[in-house]
């Protein structure tokens, strides 16, 4: 559904995702800044800000990556795909990630999340876990890119073999493999 369309006579955008907008001040628009989290693509993001939060927080840390008063820009696939690679039991409180855990998972954030905008597409898997490393057939998804378990319920791990499981939490589908990320 197009909740908003801008057009002139050459080019057009369509806003489909959200369910409200609306048009705002430059003052309304800071004080949205103002409450947002540190963004892994601004190089002037304070990550400590995030650990701040974190590390006080009884929150899993899959809640609080989605969380944009803690962390902005961090959506679904990158949540799931990062908890992953750093083998964080998504349901694990953010009080009990240590600072080197959080140091990690930043920087990947940021690697990441800057590597999925300069080629438009999400991919997380490791050079020896892509398909012609591994000889297995590529993702067929309209996500696009290959990634590790998000999408991905009762396949096979890339690493393990292991199931990837489902769940809800905080409003959205949970992604991850319960053998590699243990708590």
């Amino acid at each position: 559904t197009v909740r908003l369309r801008l057009a002139n006579d050459t080019t057009y955008v369509d806003l489909r995702g959200p369910t409200t907008c609306a048009l705002i001040t430059g003052a309304e628009k800071q004080a949205l800044h103002d409450r947002l989290g540190p963004d892994p693509l601004r190089p002037d993001a304070d990550p400590s800000a995030a650990y701040r939060r974190i590390s006080r927080s009884r929150t899993t840390i899959a809640a609080l990556l989605m969380d944009q008063k803690v962390i902005a820009g961090v959506g679904n696939v990158y949540r799931a795909e990062v908890l992953f690679r750093h083998t964080i039991d998504p349901y694990r409180p953010g009080r009990d990630i240590t600072s080197g855990e959080w140091d990690a998972l930043w920087a990947d954030l940021v690697e990441l999340m800057r590597e999925g905008v300069r080629n438009n597409r999400i991919d997380t898997v490791r050079p020896e876990h892509t398909p012609e490393a591994m000889g297995r057939p590529p993702r067929i998804d309209d996500h696009g890119g290959e990634v590790y378990v998000y999408r991905r319920a009762t396949l096979p791990c890339h690493v393990c073999g292991g199931e990837i499981r489902t769940a809800d939490l905080a409003a959205r589908n949970l992604f991850w493999c319960p053998t590699c990320q243990q708590s």
